[in-house]
Order: structure tokens, then C-alpha cells, then sequence
């Protein structure tokens, strides 16, 4: 396990202002690298078309981010006047579907530009001058932390636009790293033992509020995937006759299945006797090896009964990333408690896609569980729903909305999250329906009484 370097991170000691306020600036500078590099690599055509109903303009997100940061950093924490007031229900996310978005007077690209730097050099003349303490929205930077977040969730949208928009490639990245040596020879599946487990946090400072407060939290003993579910095993589901067959699916699974004649996850197309995926504007046969993307919760869950399985519950999925049973303590990251590196996970749109199943040995949990962090967001069996003891902080409309049954729970993080938005206690949701996003997940099984607690 990697040890963790505490003078490196400011979590795990005193809160020194200066190494928190350099914190901030590099996660925020970070963010909007990569907002830029997202936003200009393509025209200003492609900039404001919606290339789905199912997104925004890229260009609607780009201005959004700034608007969020001006709300929040400038209004919020250092008291300024707005700078454009007139804009704040245009970049509302709650105010308008993404559907109706292009039809709103949405600031040009150029304009846009010219918004975000304005409102960023701004922010940075605050944090210079806060002392990132005194009141719970700026206590260890919290409120620049969640910036950052956010821009980073809205990276990976736009990222989402791309894998939808249509034509010619405009990104690139390195291929993954292939797995190391033996991981072909990984037991199928982990034991993870019984009893309880702290799950959530209190102490993260950059946490969320639906990841508060820490719980304890106490489950039978069951067997988790060592590795995601591959493109390869997914095959056989349906060359199995998976999506033709109805005991596998729920109610509304089925549904689905027939009113979209779902045969494949989306971007997939079958061609003679391989199977061909288009990915980021790149047509390619379907990598075996590669964790299976861009599955719904119905999918996930039909796959989870037609192996015998289950998916696992949120609790189960979190048990298995973070308990240490050495110490019975629960750890930041599988790996331990230090910020995430190349050879923990990947993440960070480092690569534009998974890693092979197996891959990121350094990165595996105390119980040799690997690739928990990073690769594919991981369908849980679990609905949304808020911790014991949940407050909201700073607003209801980050996670109070969203609580019920309507939602479904992802863990883990994707190879599109940064490492400011993936922890082990980071909660992802969404519509069981949801194909587009860079969704995956593993499966689980009762232990059953013949395993001791």
C-alpha cells in the first residue's frame, strides 16, 4: 500500500492557509486547462449546436462555469456585485431542460471566453486574499474546492458532448498501459468479510454534502468482483441472448429494451461477425480486454441475473474499496490515504478510454480489489438517497433534489473524472435509463452462512 506523505497534502495535518490556498489555485488552474482544451478544439459551429437533445451546447457549459464561479467565489465568499446579473436564469440548470438550451440568447463563444477569464482573474485576486478560514463555506477552501468540482463534473459532460457529437476526430490520447503481468490469473471474485465498517466521511474537507456524515455501517459477508465487467464477458451475455430474453430484466429494463431494441451497449454495431464501437470519432472493434461502457442500470442489473449474480449495494461496493481489515480502519483511496498518481487508477482524461480489466495492481484495495477508482463509473443496485444525519450544504439543489427512488447510485469514477472530484466516499447518481454517461459496473454475490463471520 502506498504510505502517505503528509507534506504533501494538507488533509492529514494542520490546516497551513498557504499550502490549502496553493492547493486551490492548482485544482482550479487544472479545471480550466482542460474547460479549454475541451472548448477549443472544435469551430464555433460545434461550439454552440447541440449535438444530442440529451446535452447542452458546449458553449451553454462553458459560460455555466463561470457563472457558478462567479456566484459563488465572487458573490458568495468575497461579497462583489454581480458583473452579469442578466445572465444567472440563462445558465440555470434547474430554470431549463437541456433540450431547450439552444434556444435561449446564450453568450457567443468569444463573449463566453471573455466572461470566464474575467470572472477567474478575479477569483484568484480572492483567494490570494482569503484566509480560507472562519465560516463553513470557506473553511480549508471548501467553497474554491467546489469549484473546481464542479467545473471538473462539467468537463466530463462536455467530454459526453464529444463521445455524442458527430464527425471527424478531435481528440487525442495515449492508449492505457496494458496489464501487468499475471493479471490474467486473478481469482474472479473477493471475499469481503462481515461486520461493520465506517462508510462517508466528516472529515474530508472537500467532501460533499451527500457524502456526510460518517455512519457506521454493517453488512454480511458477500463476493465482489475483483475487476469490472469486461466488453468480453458482456459478449457473451449477449450472444446468450441476453436482450431478447425477459426473465433477466425488470419491468421497466424491458420496456426499454423494446421500445429502443436495445441489442448492445450504446456506440456499439455489429459488423459481419465482430462487434464495432465508434469512440470519440473512431471507429474500432470492441477490445474484449476493456471494462464494457455505456451501459444503463438496466443493463448492468439484466447482466448481474443472467450470471447468477446481483450488483452490489452501495455500502458493499464502498465496504470493498475502502475497509482496511488489518486496522479496521476505512481508507481515502483503496490504495491508502495518498492523493491518486498514474499508477493508482485511471483518471484525469489521461486516456480516452478504459485500462484492460486487471490493470492498476498498485491501486487494488486491502482486499486485492482492483480498478475501484477510475476506468468506468460502477452501477450500484441502490436508489439515491441521503446518509443519517445529512445536511444540506451550501444549497439543497446539489443532492436534496435529486434524493428518491428516481435515481440510481455510481461509484468510483471514470477515466473522465479528475482526481479532485474521485475519492472513495465520492457519490455519483443518475436516471436508471442513462447510457451516454461512461458507465460500467462489477457484480456481487451473498457469501451465504457456510462463511464464517
Amino acid at each position: 500500500m502506498t504510505t502517505h506523505d503528509a507534506s504533501l497534502d494538507p488533509w492529514t495535518g494542520p490546516a497551513d492557509p498557504e499550502i490549502l490556498r496553493r492547493r486551490a489555485e492548482r485544482v482550479l488552474r487544472t479545471a480550466r486547462d482542460r474547460t479549454h482544451a475541451l472548448t477549443g478544439c472544435v469551430d464555433d459551429h460545434d461550439l454552440t449546436a447541440q449535438h444530442s437533445p440529451l446535452m447542452s451546447p458546449l458553449v451553454w457549459d462553458l459560460a455555466h462555469i463561470g457563472n457558478q464561479e462567479e456566484q459563488w467565489l465572487l458573490r458568495a465568499v468575497a461579497g462583489q456585485q454581480a458583473l452579469r446579473p442578466e445572465i444567472d436564469k440563462v445558465y440555470d440548470a434547474f430554470e431549463h431542460p437541456r433540450a431547450e438550451r439552444p434556444s435561449l440568447p446564450l453568450l457567443p463563444p468569444a463573449e463566453a471566453r471573455r466572461y470566464v477569464a474575467e470572472v477567474r482573474g478575479r477569483v484568484l485576486d480572492v483567494l490570494d486574499r482569503s484566509p480560507l478560514h472562519g465560516t463553513p463555506l470557506v473553511d480549508a477552501g471548501f467553497a474554491f474546492g467546489m469549484i473546481a468540482q464542479h467545473e471538473q463534473q462539467h468537463d466530463e459532460t462536455m467530454l459526453i458532448t464529444h463521445q455524442l457529437r458527430r464527425g471527424p476526430a478531435v481528440l487525442t490520447a495515449p492508449a492505457p498501459p496494458g496489464p501487468p503481468a499475471g493479471a490474467g490469473l486473478l481469482p474472479a471474485e473477493v471475499l469481503v468479510p462481515a461486520g461493520p465498517f465506517t462508510m462517508g466521511t466528516s472529515t474530508e474537507p472537500w467532501a460533499l454534502d451527500n457524502e456526510r456524515p460518517a455512519h457506521r455501517r454493517d453488512t454480511p459477508a458477500y463476493f465482489i468482483d475483483t475487476v469490472p465487467v469486461s466488453n468480453g464477458a458482456y459478449l457473451r451475455f449477449i450472444e446468450d441472448g441476453g436482450y431478447r430474453d425477459r426473465r433477466w430484466w425488470t419491468a421497466a429494463g424491458w420496456d426499454l429494451v423494446r421500445e429502443h431494441d436495445l441489442r448492445a451497449p450504446l456506440f456499439w454495431r455489429p459488423d459481419g461477425r465482430q462487434w464495432l464501437r465508434r469512440r470519440f470519432g473512431v471507429v474500432e472493434p470492441v477490445p474484449e480486454e476493456e471494462p464494457v461502457l455505456h451501459v444503463s442500470w438496466y443493463e448492468a442489473d439484466a447482466y448481474a441475473r443472467w450470471a447468477g449474480r446481483r450488483l452490489p449495494t452501495e455500502a458493499e461496493w464502498e465496504k470493498a474499496a475502502r475497509y482496511d481489515p488489518s486496522s479496521g480502519r476505512s481508507l481515502r483511496y483503496p490504495w491508502g490515504d495518498a492523493e491518486p498518481g498514474p499508477a493508482h487508477a485511471n483518471l484525469g482524461q489521461r486516456h480516452l478510454r478504459p485500462a484492460p480489466v486487471g490493470s492498476y495492481p498498485e491501486g487494488a484495495s486491502p482486499l486485492g480489489v482492483r480498478q475501484l477508482i477510475g476506468d468506468v463509473w460502477e452501477w450500484t443496485g441502490d436508489d439515491f438517497l441521503p446518509y443519517p444525519g445529512f445536511a444540506a450544504f451550501p444549497y439543497r439543489e446539489y443532492s436534496e433534489v435529486f434524493f428518491g427512488s428516481d435515481h440510481k447510485v455510481l461509484r468510483g469514477g471514470s477515466f473522465a473524472v479528475d482526481p479532485v472530484v474521485c475519492r472513495g466516499t465520492f457519490r455519483n447518481w443518475d436516471l436508471p435509463v442513462r447510457r451516454q454517461i461512461f458507465a460500467g459496473f462489477r457484480t456481487a454475490r451473498d457469501a451465504g452462512p457456510e462463511v464464517a463471520r
